[in-house]
């Protein structure tokens, strides 16, 4: 498939990043704004809730200190009721995006992940917490000593290691067991997605413009596939096709073989969410207070549904319906087999963490330091628990 030649001028480019910075951490150094923006989605595993309930103060990313204390807590999944808290914290890197280093509480925006009988958590503060997932208790912390730039995704975990990418550019591979830096591979600008894996293969979107297929094993490269813009969201990888947004207003998806365009897809903003797929139908939010329904295999749009609110926070499939929230706090549900919206919930708070589904409820972590229970098919509150 050819695809046109839609360069955009470099100044557009440039503003369009600005754009997002500055949507991001307007008044994040004086604290002109007092509610907190950010925040991690919740790990469901066995019953148990991990969560990181530690949001930034006035910026979204880090540029003062957290309105709550960092922290990782473990809950139980039916009731809400806590089983135990482990405080984070440590220096916040002076690199990052420009605020001058603090020594607070750490802010955390990737989700939790679990391997064997370890929970991991990484900080805005440049630290990787590898914890016990029964007791919490400590088990080691990525870098011993000092801190790395500024992390903003989340980890995961394959072939016994950890990934996760960071501020500095970097991705990097850790022992699962150990902590033990295995290896890592540079891009050219600075990272806030979380890398998806599939098979031995490592994909991982930078500010540079660049989407990166790397060998898990060794972290050497494999291809890289170029926009003209900055990519800050996370990709899918779905039947040998990667899909994923980027700031200049282009939906991709991508050959998983060889880097190559299937297909494009322009809608008004920048996509920062991560699609869900349902049989043939890729579905994904944007900045423009759009869903997309779009065809996997051709990029034709097949709807779209108006929120009247961005989408920032990652979608959820339950079953044949997706589940997806605004930055206003509803929560609608599309049916995948005909494609029709409805009001799942009305939160009537801020949604910016990724939704989580399991057993048959959904769980949503607020900008107001709430996580809602809710039953997945009516919608329903199970129980609401305030975390701070």
């Amino acid at each position: 498939m050819r695809i046109r030649n839609r360069a955009l001028p470099v100044g557009k480019i440039s503003l369009l990043i600005v754009l997002l910075l500055v949507g991001l951490l307007v008044t994040g150094c004086t604290g002109i704004r007092g509610s907190p923006e950010g925040g991690s989605g919740a790990m469901i595993v066995e019953g148990t809730i991990f969560l990181s309930p530690s949001l930034a103060q006035a910026g979204g990313f880090g540029c003062s200190a957290p309105a709550a204390e960092g922290k990782l807590v473990a809950l139980n999944a039916e009731t809400g009721v806590q089983r135990w808290e482990v405080p984070l914290g440590g220096a916040v890197p002076s690199g990052g995006f420009g605020c001058a280093q603090t020594t607070t509480p750490v802010a955390i925006y990737g989700s939790p992940a679990l391997y064997e009988d370890l929970v991991y958590v990484a900080g805005y503060n440049g630290k990787v917490y590898a914890l016990n997932a029964e007791s919490g208790a400590l088990r080691w912390v990525y870098p011993r000593e000092g801190n790395i730039d500024s992390i903003v995704g989340g980890i995961v975990i394959a072939l016994d290691k950890l990934y996760f990418s960071c501020a500095d550019g970097n991705v990097y591979a850790l022992d699962a067991a150990t902590g033990d830096m295995l290896w890592e591979f540079a891009t050219e600008d600075k990272i806030w997605s979380t890398p998806a894996v599939d098979g031995g293969t490592l994909y991982v979107s930078s500010f540079d413009k660049k989407l990166y297929a790397i060998s898990a094993v060794d972290g050497s490269e494999k291809w890289q596939f170029e926009a003209e813009g900055a990519f800050a969201s996370t990709p899918l990888v779905d039947n040998g096709t990667i899909y994923i947004g980027a700031i200049d207003r282009y939906f991709y998806a991508i050959n998983a073989a060889d880097g190559a365009v299937k297909w494009e897809f322009q809608a008004e903003k920048w996509f920062w969410t991560r699609a869900v797929v349902f049989e043939d139908t890729i579905y994904v939010g944007c900045f423009d207070n759009k869903v997309y329904a779009l065809n996997a295999l051709s990029g034709e749009k097949i709807a779209e549904f108006d929120l009247e609110s961005p989408v920032r926070s990652w979608p959820v499939l339950a079953e044949d319906r997706v589940l997806i929230a605004t930055e206003e706090g509803k929560i609608y549900t599309i049916d995948a087999v005909n494609n029709q919206l409805g009001l799942f919930a009305d939160l009537a708070e801020t949604i910016y963490a990724p939704l989580s589904l399991s057993e048959g409820v959904l769980y949503v972590y607020t900008q107001e330091q709430n996580l809602h229970a809710l039953n997945a098919d009516t919608g329903v509150r199970m129980w609401i628990q305030p975390i701070d």
